[in-house]
């Protein structure tokens, strides 16, 4: 966020936006910034492994940090695309969100008429739709309208394949969250037989 706003203050512009720019151009500190995301990415993906800290039969958090790394190591390693994947970081502002529902939840606060989990549910949702679900979407159809200006090589496909791949696991993501959403508003009733 602060490599965007950095570069829309300095050009104020929706240049920042054009081809050019997010696939030959680097921003400052956006290599820097890609470079760091790749480690933290790899980390929490061994973690995850080696403690089995994932569910389900298809892990999907396994998936969007193997999506990320295969993306983000080939554009660092070619040095291409680098703003484009810097944009799709803006995603990790929700994922603030999902690290406070669980630290809440681990500090017994769950009352769905709280204060506290009324906020952190609309800033879920809101962080949800506009920092994960529209951002990925756009870019999406930007590097569909800008498919002719590609050059031939591996950068298009992997591109698609990413964002192709991030949308879905938007998703299902907004599926689990919607699940969590509803069962803590309507909590199972336990009853009891004397």
């Amino acid at each position: 966020v602060f490599i965007l706003f950095n570069q829309w203050s300095e050009k104020r512009s929706i240049q920042i936006f054009e081809h050019e720019e997010l696939v030959r151009n680097t921003w400052p500190w956006a290599y820097t910034a890609l470079c760091i995301s790749c480690g933290y990415f790899a980390y929490d993906q061994w973690d995850m492994l080696k403690y089995e800290l994932y569910s389900g039969w298809f892990p999907s958090i396994l998936a969007h940090h193997l999506i990320l790394l295969l993306c983000f190591t080939l554009a660092l390693y070619r040095n291409v695309t680098i703003n484009y994947l810097i944009l799709t970081l803006i995603c990790e502002l929700h994922s603030v969100f999902l690290h406070v529902r669980k630290v809440r939840r681990m500090a017994g606060i769950r009352s769905a008429e709280s204060t506290i989990v009324k906020a952190e549910w609309f800033l879920n949702w809101l962080t949800f739709f506009f920092a994960r679900l529209l951002p990925h979407a756009l870019i999406l159809i930007k590097l569909v309208i800008d498919a002719p200006k590609f050059d031939k090589g591996v950068e298009l496909p992997l591109a698609l394949f990413g964002m192709i791949g991030m949308n879905l696991l938007n998703i299902g993501l907004g599926i689990d969250i919607f699940g969590a959403y509803r069962r803590e508003k309507n909590p199972p009733q336990n009853h009891h037989s004397d």
